[in-house]
């Protein structure tokens, strides 16, 4: 199995390696930080072009981990769309791929810092979710428990190579960062430490799924 599996607030989940968390018993799929159109904002204002394939590569792994597990709900944890402009000029090949996916499932939108309007593609739009014993938020509340959430697009470090990775403390999980062209912040970093209780585990993407202690978390 590619996946790790684990628990948090006793429920158990799935870290995918694809950066998105499954939970089997509710059939619930989860995705952080998309951030849809994001070289297209870059070249809007005057930034840094990039290559203007990124939303179909991160479309392409969400296809792909909707197939694999076929879920009834997906959550979408904030920043899906690099800003309100980015979900309004979504090409209309790739608007069409997005509500293929979202057809027939209950579909989430938690508002983010980079999205916090209503869209207009469909599903829910919410603040945050609470579904049992966890609660789904764009950005982690200092003292809240069971709780995931996205925004700070953790890193790591596995020789020498920095990938996307789930940070899992006692109290809660921060996803990575699902699109492509998003950047990283160090899971070490105080930032991120100071949320997370130990013990803390450091969950790397890629072809598999890795999980290493995180030292740096509060006791």
């Amino acid at each position: 199995m590619t996946s790790f599996a684990f628990s948090l607030a006793d429920q158990p989940l799935r870290a995918l390696p694809s950066g998105a968390l499954y939970w089997p018993e509710q059939n619930l799929l989860c995705v952080a930080d998309l951030h849809l159109g994001k070289s297209a904002r870059l070249a809007r204002r005057g930034g840094s072009l990039l290559p203007p394939y990124e939303v179909a590569e991160t479309l392409t792994r969400l296809d792909a981990d909707i197939a694999a597990t076929a879920p009834k709900t997906v959550v979408c944890l904030g920043d899906s769309f690099d800003d309100m402009h980015s979900a309004a000029a979504l090409d209309a090949s790739h608007r069409q791929w997005l509500l293929r996916l979202m057809a027939g499932r209950d579909w989430i939108w938690i508002a983010g810092n980079h999205d916090p309007a209503p869209l207009d593609l469909g599903g829910s739009d919410r603040a945050e979710l609470r579904l049992g014993p966890l609660c789904f938020r764009h950005i982690a509340e200092p003292g809240a428990a069971g709780e995931i959430s996205g925004h700070y697009h953790p890193k790591a470090r596995l020789a020498s190579r920095a990938r996307p990775c789930f940070v899992l403390g006692r109290n809660r999980l921060i996803l990575p960062a699902y699109g492509t062209y998003t950047g990283g912040l160090w899971c070490n970093d105080p930032t991120i430490a100071t949320l997370i209780d130990a013990p803390a585990l450091a969950i790397l993407t890629g072809a598999k799924a890795i999980a290493f202690p995180l030292t740096g978390a509060t006791a």
